[in-house]
């Protein structure tokens, strides 16, 4: 935004550093500045440090109002933006924090110090560098320092520090699940009391209340205004009411509903009350009137559960929607399967299947006075129906007439008319007929996808010298 042609900014700078730590600083030379740039700026001991431009502006005015810094306190100066040699230089200082924390907690316990070093900070520019730390009481660390000093060779300086804020530095997850809010966003820390949690009717467990740090969780103040405002509605001393069943003592109060509940001496139930049926049994001890009992119980019902309305459509809600669609392949094939065992409505004759045996016009019987007639669909005319004959002597042997109820046991066919002479098969343990010589015709193969033999005439040559069948 333009400021006014005649307004002068505000000389002021605040620049963050490593961890939470924020100072002011003069801008004297009127350095054009934003949020987030690296700057050099004054050390306290000598020296430049490198931190982070955090705010400009009026808004440093108000950040030092809100701190209590008044602007004559502000005595450091802003030197330049950080170059290229003092980025690459400040980078290298902080590579070496870890290090050097380790070898300053290893020369902490060989001289036996009841202290936690918890972290080092290295200045911009290597001269030195702030080791900050916890303990319960005083700590004489003259000879730790002596034996640092050597060893780094740098200026030391030693900080102690609270519990809390060496959660802020360290960081980790709180129990909310979350980056510790110390750790983040929160600047600035309140005490936090016992009360806070008593308010808000919480159970005073320390394994519960307490943080990371070991203290009170800085959440517990962050509702407690709204539990104050809320608790201003709920009467105060009602621990007992006096009726004529009893004296009725406060066992629970929920606060946002504005409901108490109270249990007569040797009764297990809760009569829930509201706030106004309370704030009148209490006004009437108070006169000397005492009811006979509580009044109506107040079934304080839950809210019913929102049904959803939807349509699964897709069906994938269901775990086992694969295994049905098996399931239903699976009965589909073994339905099928029965049908082409023998016995069933489509069964075929021995060697072959029954589409085939279909396909094969029945023919007429020779001699026989009682001839079955076929169904409707099936039949041919008469003349173009061949008449049967024997079969030449040739090359293959003469076919011999089966004894009439040899052969396996047919079903019955289509419901359309007569069922119809199945054709018998060979009987178990007759042998085969030699390679060069035919098959009688009629008899099963035994393989369905078994090739014709060369030598076997056409099949509607053979139609006209047939043997005829019996009944």
């Amino acid at each position: 935004m333009d400021m006014p042609t005649n307004y002068k900014p505000f000389q002021v700078i605040e620049v963050k550093f490593k961890g939470s730590r924020k100072e002011f600083y003069l801008n004297n030379d009127n350095i054009y500045l934003e949020s987030g740039e690296l700057v050099a700026v004054e050390a306290t001991t000598g020296g430049y440090d490198i931190g982070h431009v955090s705010l400009t502006g009026e808004l440093v005015r108000m950040q030092m109002v809100k701190r209590h810094v008044k602007e004559a306190d502000v005595v450091k100066k802003i030197y330049r933006k950080a170059t290229v040699a003092d980025v690459d230089k400040w980078k290298a200082a902080k590579d070496m924090e870890w290090e050097t924390m380790h070898k300053s907690r290893k020369l902490a316990l060989d001289l036996n110090l009841s202290m936690k070093l918890s972290d080092v900070d290295y200045q911009g520019d290597k001269t030195k560098a702030t080791f900050y730390y916890t303990a319960e009481g005083r700590v004489d660390f003259r000879e730790l320092i002596k034996k640092m000093a050597e060893t780094f060779r740098i200026r030391i300086e030693m900080r102690q520090i609270g519990m809390r804020q060496e959660a802020s530095r360290l960081g980790g997850i709180g129990s909310c699940g979350r980056e510790l809010c110390c750790s983040t966003w929160l600047t600035d820390f309140k005490t936090v009391s016992t009360s806070a949690a008593r308010y808000q009717n919480l159970s005073l467990n320390t394994l519960k209340l307490a943080g990371q740090c070991g203290k009170l969780k800085c959440c517990l103040n962050y509702e407690l205004d709204t539990y104050m405002d809320a608790l201003k509605h709920i009467p105060d001393n009602v621990n007992i009411l006096r009726t004529q069943k009893g004296d009725a003592r406060l066992q629970k109060t929920d606060i946002f509903k504005r409901m108490m509940w109270f249990s007569y001496p040797g009764e297990e139930s809760w009569v829930p009350l509201p706030i106004k049926k309370v704030k009148e049994i209490q006004q009437q001890n108070k006169d000397g009137v005492i009811p006979e009992d509580l009044g109506e119980i107040v079934v304080v019902e839950a809210a019913p559960a929102k049904v959803l309305d939807y349509e699964n459509v897709v069906g994938q809600d269901s775990l086992t929607r694969l295994d049905e669609r098996r399931n239903n392949n699976k009965k589909k094939n073994k339905n099928r399967n029965k049908n082409q065992k023998p016995g069933g409505q489509a069964q075929a004759s021995e060697g072959k299947p029954a589409n085939q045996q279909q396909q094969r016009p029945q023919q007429p019987q020779q001699g026989s006075g009682n001839q079955q007639e076929k169904p409707a669909q099936q039949q041919r005319p008469e003349g173009n129906r061949p008449q049967q004959n024997n079969k030449p002597q040739g090359n293959r042997p003469p076919q011999q007439n089966k004894p009439q109820g040899e052969g396996k046991p047919q079903g019955e066919a289509k419901p359309q008319g007569e069922a119809k002479p199945q054709k018998e098969g060979r009987p178990q343990g007759e042998p085969r007929p030699p390679q060069g010589e035919g098959k009688p015709q009629g008899e099963g193969s035994g393989n369905n996808n078994r090739r014709r033999r060369p030598n076997r005439p056409n099949r509607n040559n053979n139609n006209n010298n047939q043997q005829a069948k019996p009944e």
